[in-house]
């Protein structure tokens, strides 16, 4: 059994951060009910990433909604809002990620949705807030990793700023939205008592920098600098960072310079007794210069045995034909209603040693509309 199961949530939200958490919620064994727009659906549905269309959708539709049912209803008009009510009273966790005031408009806020069930868990994510300026600017993750300075803390000194290339916002905020969502259900089940949980993807990017953000306010202000090369982290000296070699590359987190000059065997690097953080960008430009002179697995083989945290630098392809990365039976088949299969990843948490592995694909627009009308509305 499940830990989440027989919860029933009833998620309204678009795109990447709401559907991440209740795709998680999924995942820990909730039923997942989906409200779409009849005709359009999910905009995520077309929301092309690449020019992978799988089963006539966007495949971010797919690795986002998977182990979820689709209700399309048109909750703009009152006689489905009224329907849409009647399942939203049955429901454990109610959840959107639309703009501050959408759903107060059509009727469906926290407050309206606690009227008809007192002990609804209500979760919400925005992109910045419900109050200040920002709070009618999209919440997209670029736009968000821009102004929370995340950009500025990837690339090399001198490159501007970086952004990630992932839209590690959006799953930040997700995986903030589902936590707070499952301390609300423990206190709903210890004491009876609904929640508004709100999580905004401003505060989520925020909460992400903690450590370098404290760093800032209590060192005197002074800007995160990145090191001119080889950049891993703006508050780390040499040698953190990724290095190239003869035919590769290579990743050096920790270890003292006089270690690594004596195992390199670099004459060179023996000019630096110490971790000096000022002296990151001189000790970088020696260690690029002499890791280029052998091959990735030569300098592994010297650095490993001595207890150097170091690694190759792996792309997809090396990546999958690990053994590291197949023992962990990460990649699960799942299968939409029509018989369409496609592979993705499976849920990273294991609780009493099991994997929660769910073999049900993303639903089809409208695909449940039938057996969730017999089930909570006639």
């Amino acid at each position: 059994m499940k830990p989440l199961q027989d919860y029933l949530v009833v998620d309204f939200s678009q795109f990447l951060s709401g559907p991440s958490a209740s795709l998680r919620l999924a995942d820990l064994g909730a039923r997942v009910i989906k409200i779409e727009k009849p005709g359009t659906g999910d905009i995520c549905r077309t929301l092309y990433t690449s020019d992978l269309i799988m089963n006539g959708e966007s495949s971010v539709f797919h690795t986002i909604n998977r182990n979820k049912e689709s209700f399309a209803i048109d909750f703009k008009q009152p006689e489905e809002l009224a329907k849409l009510k009647k399942l939203l009273a049955k429901a454990d966790v109610v959840l959107h990620n639309f703009r501050p005031g959408v759903m107060e408009r059509v009727g469906l806020s926290y407050e309206d949705v606690k009227a008809i069930n007192p002990q609804v868990v209500y979760g919400e994510i925005s992109g910045f807030g419900a109050n200040g300026t920002l709070k009618a600017m999209p919440g997209q993750d670029l736009l968000l990793q821009s102004l929370t300075a995340l950009t500025w803390l990837n690339g090399n000194d001198g490159d501007g700023p970086v952004p990630m290339g992932l839209s590690i916002v959006d799953m930040l905020a997700g995986a903030h939205l589902a936590q707070g969502i499952l301390a609300a259900l423990y206190r709903k089940v210890m004491h009876q008592k609904g929640a508004l949980v709100q999580v905004s993807m401003l505060e989520s990017a925020f909460d992400f920098q903690f450590e370098t953000i404290t760093t800032f306010y209590n060192d005197g202000g002074e800007l995160p600098q990145r090191s001119k090369s080889n950049n891993a982290n703006a508050y780390l000296g040499a040698p953190y960072g990724i290095y190239e070699t003869k035919n590769g590359y290579l990743a050096l987190a920790m270890g003292e310079i006089p270690v690594l000059a004596n195992l390199l065997a670099c004459d060179a690097l023996q000019a630096y007794p110490e971790n000096l953080f000022e002296l990151r960008n001189e000790i970088k430009d020696v260690l690029a210069k002499h890791l280029k002179t052998q091959d990735t697995a030569y300098w592994l083989n010297i650095l490993e045995p001595a207890d150097i945290w170091c690694s190759d630098v792996l792309n997809y392809e090396q990546l999958f034909a690990q053994e590291g990365f197949k023992v962990l039976d990460f990649v699960q088949e799942v299968q939409m209603q029509d018989g369409y299969r496609y592979k993705t990843t499976r849920c990273p948490i294991k609780i009493d040693g099991e994997s929660f592995i769910a073999d049900k694909g993303s639903p089809k627009l409208g695909q449940d509309n039938e057996k969730i009308i017999k089930e909570f509305i006639d």
